[in-house]
């Protein structure tokens, strides 16, 4: 339980924030730390029994630096001398097919192009160090065991009716703005009557959380956080260190047909993964429905989905929370420039415009490691003892690792997201790159997230500059006066600082002399020199601009999260 303390439910509020998982939590942070006055209510009391990620990927770690997170994310309880290995085989203490190897929290290095590096850091260790962010806000108010009823959408405002779990005593609230960030079953996607595109059921799968300590002593593999198990049948199921020392999360992956299993049935498999029978305490079970699903809207006026009320993920990758992390930064700057006046009156509509095609992106993607995952069947000859079951399983061992690291290694999904279409972002004609889920290549190209260098100066990294208002790079010693750019802004408020640098690596990052940052980080615009019309671009990057027509991308997925023509609705 995060929470023990009751505050009192403010009557008004600038923005409603339904569900305080991490998406939720960092919202009210990011917009807390704005200035913003924010209710976040979650129904439940905080407790969380069954970790639902615990891949903190390196975007969402480069969020935790702007937000001062990254002592309290390195000292997470999560062993920092544990390997990650990713192993494959018939059991723990069975034979091996093969692994990835993977370095310790300790001793990975950041990936290229970015400051930080991903961080193991499980779903009920990460969720308290955002809600202690939240938390520290002045303008923040968290309240548990409190849940949305009803909400009406009116033209200046939202009102709210809110439920104290515990006393049935109900408030209404009025919001400017309400998020929910409550979830694949979100109450509010389904009062805005939002349809979902997708795959609604890919497999029917059981987590199991059990305790033992002594596991880790029973079986030969080393150190490892993740173990992938085949039978006869193929790919059944997976065992990850929750807490990389006596907790255990094994995954029993099914089909598209439902199946409860008995507490008989979920110890023989705990016991199957393993290879022997040993003492271990379950902790948990959870059943649950692996879906790929994308909203068809994120939103309204005044009212906006986020993370999994968006888009639900197959695990596959560790994209989900990531994602939402993202849907949230991209939605606080935007809300807190429409509150503070500097906004323009078409902004919020991009929030949907940028973000959906990258949820649809991202879920395309997960669809496809699940597909590399469960798809092969290993020749029957890798369950035998003998030279020929050694060659069999060396083979298949080869074949699946290769096929597998498409999703171990994914930087290009994290950090190569871009917003090609965005009403907001000035195109300048060069061609969109490659999108490679593997690997990422900095540019300074609108929409694009602004590149990571070091500055010489004082050390900082570029995207310690962003955060706050735009920020024009000026760059080189030949960079054109912005005075006149900084009058038309003045004259729409809209804030921006000047950062001025002849470092040559920094002016070869960013291509341009002049290079126009977002709050959240992404290039809104770069050029040679100013347009003639300063107003223009100024009113085009603070949403003051009609969007006009944006292409819509369409959701479908094949069997595994191929992508077909034509979606499927949920």
């Amino acid at each position: 339980m995060l929470e023990t303390l009751t505050p009192p439910l403010p009557a008004s509020t600038g923005m409603l924030i339904v569900g305080a998982g991490p998406v939720g939590l960092a919202l009210a942070g990011d917009l807390g730390s704005r200035g913003i006055a924010c209710l976040l209510i979650e129904q439940s009391d905080g407790t969380i029994l069954q970790p639902k990620m615990d891949m903190v990927g390196a975007r969402t770690m480069e969020f935790c630096r702007r937000w001062g997170l990254l002592d309290a994310v390195r000292d997470a309880p999560y062993p920092r001398d544990l390997r990650q290995d990713c192993v494959w085989g018939t059991s723990v203490t069975g034979y091996e097919f093969g692994r990835e190897r993977f370095a310790s929290r300790g001793d990975e290095q950041p990936a290229p192009g970015s400051p930080q590096k991903r961080e193991r850091v499980p779903q009920d260790m990460f969720d308290p160090i955002l809600f202690d962010f939240a938390r520290r806000q002045p303008t923040v108010t968290i309240r548990h065991l409190c849940r949305l009823v009803t909400f009406e959408e009116q033209a200046d405002q939202v009102l709210a009716t809110v439920e104290d779990v515990v006393t049935g005593e109900r408030h209404v609230v009025a919001a400017a703005y309400l998020a929910g960030c409550d979830g694949g079953a979100s109450t509010v996607r389904t009062r805005l009557g939002i349809t979902m595109s997708g795959h609604p059921v890919l497999t029917y799968t059981t987590n199991v959380i059990f305790r033992s300590p002594a596991l880790k002593t029973l079986h030969d593999k080393g150190q490892f956080y993740r173990f992938i198990a085949f039978d006869e049948r193929g790919m059944w199921g997976t065992m990850v260190a929750i807490d990389g020392r006596e907790c255990y999360r094994v995954s029993i992956v099914g089909n598209d047909q439902p199946r409860r299993y008995s507490q008989s049935e979920i110890r023989d498999s705990i016991r199957k993964i393993v290879g022997v029978d040993f003492a271990f305490e379950i902790v948990s079970v959870l059943p649950w429905i692996r879906r790929l699903l994308v909203a068809d809207s994120y939103g309204t006026a005044r009212v906006f989905i986020a993370g999994d009320a968006a888009h639900m993920f197959s695990p596959t990758g560790g994209f989900g929370m990531n994602t939402g992390i993202q849907d949230a930064v991209d939605l606080a700057w935007k809300l807190e420039a429409v509150l503070a006046g500097w906004g323009g009156r078409h902004l919020l509509q991009s929030y949907d415009i940028e973000r959906r095609p990258v949820g649809i992106r991202n879920i395309t993607e997960a669809g496809g490691n699940l597909g590399r995952m469960v798809m092969p069947k290993a020749d029957p000859l890798v369950f035998q003892a003998g030279p020929a079951g050694d060659a069999a399983r060396a083979d298949f061992g080869r074949r699946y690792t290769n096929a597998m690291r498409r999703e171990w290694f994914s930087t290009g999904i994290h950090l190569g997201y871009r917003y090609e279409h965005s009403p907001i972002v000035v195109p300048d004609g060069t061609p969109e790159p490659p999108d490679d889920p593997a690997i990422h290549i900095a540019t300074s190209r609108p929409g694009h997230r602004a590149p990571h260098v070091w500055l010489a100066a004082d050390g900082r990294s570029t995207l310690d500059l962003f955060g706050r208002g735009f920020v024009l790079m000026r760059l080189g010693d030949a960079a054109p006066e912005p005075a006149a750019f900084l009058a038309a802004a003045a004259a729409r408020k809209l804030p921006v600082m000047v950062f001025e640098s002849s470092q040559p690596d920094l002016v070869h990052a960013y291509e341009k002399p002049l290079v126009l940052v977002r709050p959240d980080g992404h290039v809104a615009w770069r050029g040679e020199a100013f347009p003639p019309d300063l107003g223009g671009l100024v009113d085009t990057v603070r949403g003051d601009t009609a969007p006009g027509e944006v292409p819509r991308p369409e959701v479908g997925f094949g069997q595994r999260g191929v992508l077909l023509a034509a979606p499927s609705k949920a």
